[in-house]
């Protein structure tokens, strides 16, 4: 082995003890109730009409709900609770949502009143070792039904990455489209990332400890959630596009966005859609660099 080659954490062993975690399934209930809406509201600077029973959840809302109540004593050093549970206890340091895919069921939104049960399983685990160290991914696989049957199918894509090293550079950036119809900018302030990780319960500490993310895991500032900045381009579309109901939506993280300068979310009709109902969607930070692609379908 180079001596500058990342020593392997991960061998045949190690994986397949890991991909004994495929096919693992929990199911949590939950009450699609209004509060959490009215602050996802507040959060995002909308100002929303007051929810109410039958209110439908906006495309993405559902990531308030179905949320992880793991007791103190269960939590690890990073603020996610301890490995080894559902997730598969993978053992690399830094954990990112790289992506996802969804799709909605026509007719059956869900809404505020709803009584919900979300259906999760481990769908593969996987290894890859690359320039820049070792990766695993976990693809996990939810249905959510309410009362009336299915009403959302969604992949969720987890990568593990290992720790940074001295000198580490991330793979070369790309730069972001400038065709934009339409566009906002966000400051990720301190403020608005503790909101979002309060509303979604998440203790995850790169999000808001900034002694922890710079000096552990080895990042240039607080880093803006995954889901977030999805919500964000949705959000984005929703107001540019009024009434638009979502039926799919992909996306997938491409590059870090931390809180150290204001970024952007943009958006277009994506090329080559007659019917106007596919919508390309995008982030990029103060540099100019992608860091989110998403297509949307209304």
């Amino acid at each position: 082995m180079n001596e500058n080659t990342p020593a392997t954490l991960i061998d045949t062993e190690a994986l397949s003890t890991l991909q004994a975690w495929q096919g693992r399934r929990e199911t949590l209930a939950d009450d699609i109730t209004a509060a959490p809406l009215r602050a996802l509201s507040a959060t995002l600077d909308r100002d929303d009409p007051l929810p109410a029973a039958g209110t439908p959840l906006p495309a993405l809302w559902h990531w308030l709900y179905f949320l992880p109540h793991h007791r103190q004593s269960e939590i690890g050093e990073d603020g996610h609770a301890r490995r080894g549970g559902f997730l598969p206890p993978v053992p690399l340091p830094r954990r990112m949502w790289a992506g996802g895919r969804l799709a909605w069921e026509p007719g059956n939104p869900l809404q505020v009143g709803d009584k919900v049960e979300r259906t999760s399983t481990i769908a593969s685990v996987k290894h890859k070792a690359g320039r820049t160290g070792e990766l695993v991914f976990v693809l996990v696989r939810h249905e959510v039904r309410n009362e009336r049957g299915l009403a959302l199918t969604e992949e969720h894509d987890i990568v593990y990455r290992a720790a940074a090293q001295p000198g580490e550079s991330g793979p070369p950036p790309t730069p972001a489209p400038k065709d934009a119809a339409f566009s906002r900018d966000i400051v990720p302030d301190d403020v608005l990332l503790f909101r979002y990780s309060a509303l979604t319960f998440n203790g995850h500490r790169i999000h808001y400890d900034r002694r922890y993310v710079t000096q552990v895991e080895g990042y240039p500032g607080l880093i803006v959630h995954g889901p977030l900045i999805a919500t964000l381009l949705v959000d984005l579309l929703r107001r540019h596009v009024p009434g638009a109901r979502l039926t799919r939506f992909e996306f997938r993280a491409v590059r870090p966005t931390f809180d150290i300068a204001p970024f952007r979310v943009h958006g277009k009709p994506a090329e080559g859609s007659s019917d106007g109902k596919t919508f390309s969607l995008w982030a990029e930070d103060a540099d100019g660099w992608l860091t989110m692609q998403a297509t949307a379908v209304v």
